[in-house]
């Protein structure tokens, strides 16, 4: 009789773990969206990932290191969407790689800044001095744009929104220009005058844009529209229902007064 309980009880037991390994209908029914972001999580995304999680959509942040990985992994479906970058760095990006990705819509307008642990303005910069600025095309641009806004330097204005350091006309202090990666510019800023740093980048590095930068981009400026931040997804996966929701609950009003909220104007909604 001791066998046929023993018996008994170990059936049980085995019916009771392959019940906890199956999967309920609720989690059948849950769909996954996996988002490409550069560098840490942050308290936006995180309220569009709640707000979905109520709706059945399980958003999966996937965090990047550089801005080249993130648009080569949702083209080969690693990811099934990313928001880390402007759209002239994306469509620049799209044509030289032949990507087959869009622009699913606009998230924030970024300012980039310039910062320095040696001068408090950049009137103050002397002669010779070295600054550092992205070496993408699209941001190092920028970055050179912004340099001529602070009356540094005058660049070939038919070299367009993507000016290169062989487009500079004119450079009266003999700045030397160094490009570098751009997620690497806030650890080197000990061993440069200045430079210019993307927003998010310097966000991670633990500056304020609007309260450590002595020199940044004005909102207003007409050709900011060339740095609105994108959320970027697949031709084959745009019009999927739980990708589009992921676009509509990031640009609810509610993620906007958060935007608003959080950022004080460093980062502003362009939606």
């Amino acid at each position: 009789m001791k066998v046929i309980k023993g018996l008994f009880a170990g059936l049980v037991l085995l019916l009771g773990l392959g019940g906890c390994g199956e999967k309920t209908s609720e989690e059948n029914n849950r769909k996954v969206v996996k988002l490409g972001i550069s560098g840490d999580e942050n308290i936006i995304w995180e309220n569009v990932r709640d707000t979905l999680k109520k709706e059945g959509i399980d958003l999966k942040f996937i965090s990047f290191g550089d801005y080249i990985r993130p648009n080569i992994a949702l083209n080969e479906k690693e990811i099934d969407i990313n928001a880390f970058q402007t759209e002239i760095y994306f469509d620049n990006f799209k044509k030289e790689h032949n990507l087959n990705i869009v622009n699913l819509g606009y998230t924030v307008l970024a300012p980039m800044g310039i910062y320095s642990k040696k001068i408090k303005n950049i009137s103050e910069l002397k002669d010779g001095a070295t600054v550092a600025i992205p070496n993408d095309s699209s941001n190092g641009g920028r970055a050179l744009l912004l340099l001529e806004d602070g009356g540094l330097i005058k660049v070939d204005k038919s070299s367009g929104a993507l000016p290169r350091v062989k487009d500079i006309l004119e450079n009266p202090k003999n700045l030397k220009i160094v490009e570098l990666v751009a997620t690497q510019i806030p650890r080197s800023l000990e061993d440069v005058d200045m430079a210019a740093i993307n927003n998010g980048v310097a966000v991670q590095g633990g500056y304020s844009p609007l309260e450590d930068s002595i020199f940044i981009e004005d909102p207003k400026n007409e050709r900011m529209k060339l740095y609105f931040n994108i959320v970027a997804a697949r031709e084959d996966n745009k019009n999927r229902e739980e990708i589009k929701r992921v676009l509509e609950v990031y640009q609810s009003p509610e993620n906007k007064k958060i935007i608003d909220d959080y950022y004080k104007g460093s980062s502003v909604a362009v939606f």
